[in-house]
C-alpha cells in the first residue's frame, strides 16, 4: 500500500477533507493507495473545536460520504510522516512552504503544492470544490503512474 500525505496548518479542514475523500475515492477505485494527513503548525489551531472543522463534515456529506476519521484529532507533523508517505502535498503553497522552509528544510522540494487557501480566505464550498479536482487529478496521476 502506497501513502499520500496531505498537509495543512492545522489539520482540521483542508488536509482533513482531502484525506477523507482520496481514501473514499481510492478505496471505491480499488487502487492500492491510503491517503493520512498532518498538521504543520498544530499550535496555530488554538481556537479549533473539535477533531473536525464542520465544513469538511458538510462537504463529505453533500457528496454522499462519511468521515472515517471524524473523532481523530488533529495531529502534527514530524519528519516520520514524511520519511513514510511516497507522497507529499501542502494545501497552499504560500501558506505552508515557509513553514515546512523552517521546519522541514529538507524536504521543501519534496512536496507537491496546491493553491486552496483557508476558510478566512476562500469560502468553504469554493475551497472544497478546489481539493475535489485537485484529489481527482492526483488520483488519475496515481492510476497511470505518472504522480511526480
Amino acid at each position: 500500500m502506497k501513502t499520500v500525505l496531505f498537509l495543512c496548518t492545522g489539520n482540521y479542514y483542508r488536509s482533513r477533507f482531502a484525506e477523507e475523500l482520496f481514501n473514499h475515492r481510492a478505496a471505491y477505485a480499488a487502487m492500492d493507495w491510503r491517503a493520512q494527513s498532518r498538521a504543520l503548525a498544530i499550535e496555530r489551531g488554538i481556537n479549533n473545536i473539535g477533531s473536525l472543522l464542520p465544513f469538511a463534515l458538510w462537504g463529505l456529506t453533500t457528496r454522499g460520504l462519511s468521515a472515517k476519521g471524524a473523532n481523530r484529532p488533529p495531529q502534527q507533523c514530524v519528519t516520520l510522516d514524511l520519511e513514510s508517505a511516497d507522497h507529499i502535498v501542502a494545501l497552499n503553497e504560500v501558506e505552508h512552504r515557509p513553514i515546512i522552509s523552517q521546519r522541514f528544510p529538507d524536504w521543501v522540494s519534496r512536496i507537491q503544492y496546491w493553491d486552496i487557501g483557508d476558510v478566512a480566505l476562500v469560502q468553504p464550498n469554493k475551497a472544497l470544490a478546489l481539493i475535489e479536482v485537485q484529489v481527482d487529478a492526483l488520483l488519475a496521476r496515481v492510476c497511470t503512474r505518472t504522480i511526480y
